[in-house]
């Protein structure tokens, strides 16, 4: 059994936080105002998504600095929108030196804005259907963990619905970022604000079901 332990980093400000965003000024802003906040915004939770699976094989860094070159790129990640991209605007974004030019990533954004538009039809939202696999309690982070049951239940879920980019780890780092699950570590300065904030926050239903 290893006897790693995650470590929280105490910056230059005094503030405790994951050790996994460092010194980098942009990592740092990402953690403290975005990372694990939960929300029920459609296009923004099909952007995480697709963003995600751009970073396969990629740092997470790298796609931070180019977001919004593929906000730009992608209509803001309006999905109805992406959903009418047709080949000729795929060999246009091949040529952007903006964001990532992997022709299966971009293909695999186009084909999931389709899917996440069938999800809205069948569940009234993308959201209602994403939150449905939230866990019921979840350990603390210990910084070993990739993915779980949850996450592996998910990606199965978009896999058979036609989702592509999509595996087990991808949909993990999904669930952390958008505060499916609360990951910053006890004694981070986000912790307890993440805390409260899934609290607060009123989970979407499927239309039609109370």
């Amino acid at each position: 059994m290893s006897d790693y332990t995650p470590q929280l980093l105490t910056g230059e400000d005094g503030v405790s936080r994951c050790w996994w965003c460092g010194e980098h000024a942009d990592y740092i802003a990402y953690h403290d105002d975005e990372w694990g906040r939960p929300t029920a915004d459609d296009n923004r939770l099909y952007e995480k998504l697709c963003l995600e699976g751009f970073q396969a094989g990629l740092s997470w860094l790298t796609i931070l600095r180019k977001r919004e070159n593929f906000r730009r790129a992608f209509k803001d990640f309006d999905f109805e929108k992406v959903a009418s991209f047709r080949s000729s605007r795929v060999e246009r974004l091949l040529k952007d030196a903006g964001i990532v030019r992997h022709r299966g990533k971009i293909e695999s954004t186009i084909n999931n804005a389709k899917r996440a538009l069938e999800l809205v039809d069948e569940f009234g939202s993308l959201a209602a259907f994403i939150w449905k696999f939230e866990p019921d309690a979840h350990p603390t982070f210990d910084g070993r963990v990739s993915q779980t049951a949850e996450s592996k239940l998910l990606s199965k879920e978009l896999k058979k619905r036609g989702w592509s980019f999509v595996g087990p780890t991808t949909a993990y780092a999904f669930m952390q970022s958008l505060g499916i699950v609360n990951d910053h570590l006890p004694g981070c300065q986000s912790f307890e604000t993440i805390e409260k904030a899934r609290r607060k926050f009123k989970r979407p239903s499927v239309a039609g079901l109370r």
